[in-house]
């Protein structure tokens, strides 16, 4: 999975030990935090970088030599950076990009037809957010202020979508968390976070790992 060594992606990798299946920590710079996770959870860690079309080659050749790759999880993302969207800077624009929608397509298309076409199976599950709104044309009641990383989510949603049209026998799936307790709250002032807990208790890392999971490995009901 992408993102692997902390937050989110370290409670599927831990979720998913605890299901008897062995996990494999994608990071793109924090090897020590892969490495505990790995070890951890019995599995292994392999840099996963998805703004490095190189490295995104290496990893899946890596991926091929596998007796089976079961799936892969979208859960990686750059820092978010909140900011109107007519302060939106190019850097910041081009970072979501890369990691949410270039990567991600990048990376898909080459585990289809190296490693998940050849079972004609495989489970895909990508990360979205609750900021992204909602609505009959799909843009209604988005955060305001989110900057990038939602324009971007929106990017990472085009692509589950043509890899789930083009290759029907994909399982292909989405969770949106809203506010979940992780560094990326970071990015938020306290006094702003305190306001959003007051309506609505945060998701932890592991209640989103159960969703993702359920997404992953369980027929929806």
């Amino acid at each position: 999975m992408s993102g692997g060594s902390g937050g989110i992606g370290a409670a599927v990798c831990d979720a998913l030990a605890a299901r008897g299946v062995v996990p494999v920590v994608g990071y793109a710079r924090n090897a020590e935090a892969a490495a505990v996770v790995a070890t951890r959870t019995g599995g292994f860690s392999l840099q996963l970088d998805l703004t490095d079309e190189d490295g995104v080659a290496a990893a899946v050749e890596r991926l091929e030599q596998l007796p089976r790759l079961g799936g892969i999880v979208l859960a990686g993302s750059p820092a978010l950076a909140p900011m109107p969207f007519g302060k939106i800077t190019p850097d910041d624009m081009a970072a979501q990009w890369l990691v949410n929608v270039l990567g991600p397509q990048q990376l898909l298309a080459e585990l289809v037809r190296r490693c998940f076409r050849r079972h004609k199976q495989g489970a895909v599950v990508g990360v979205l957010t609750q900021a992204m709104g909602s609505g009959a044309s799909g843009i209604e009641g988005a955060s305001s202020g989110m900057g990038a990383y939602v324009i971007a989510k929106h990017g990472l949603a085009g692509v589950l979508a043509m890899a789930a049209a083009d290759y029907p026998w994909l399982r292909v799936r989405a969770v949106r968390p809203g506010y979940t307790e992780t560094r990326m709250l970071e990015a938020f002032d306290e006094r702003f976070l305190d306001l959003q807990r007051e309506k609505a208790p945060f998701s932890t890392p592991e209640d989103v790992a159960a969703t993702i999971l359920h997404e992953a490995l369980e027929e929806t009901p």
